[in-house]
């Protein structure tokens, strides 16, 4: 049985600040968990994963993501922070994992940013 559906359920939406979510595989660029809400198409999937191969670059022309243009506001080898017109974007990085999670402009991204890294963590100790 896949675990990380149940993860995405309890470490994240529990929050009440994480808009929508998925892991995808690292490696094969593959969804392996998704909100019901959240589809990502391979080729969004592939720019998630891609956007840590350049961490530079991505900080400086940001993502697009869902039509329009989201601006990066932190970046680093682990995690990259996206803002756009009071949504959010979060992206954290594992050894395996890339988890993608959204927030709307009624939650606040410091929590959001919390849970994710959090579970970033936990996938680390548990799944490496």
């Amino acid at each position: 049985m896949n675990p990380f559906p149940h993860l995405l359920q309890k470490c994240l939406f529990d929050t009440k600040h994480v808009e929508c979510a998925a892991m995808i595989v690292a490696k094969s660029g593959e969804v392996t968990a998704a909100s019901e809400n959240f589809s990502i198409c391979p080729e969004q999937a592939e720019v998630f994963v891609g956007a840590f191969e350049h961490v530079s670059v991505t900080r400086q022309r940001g993502l697009h993501f869902k039509s329009k243009l989201y601006t990066c506001v932190r970046a680093d080898k682990h995690s990259i922070y996206f803002k756009c017109e009071g949504r959010g974007l979060i992206l954290v990085r594992t050894a395996l994992f890339v988890i993608v999670a959204t927030y709307s402009q009624n939650m606040y991204p410091s929590i959001c940013v919390e849970a994710v890294e959090k579970l970033g963590r936990l996938i680390c100790s548990n799944f490496a």
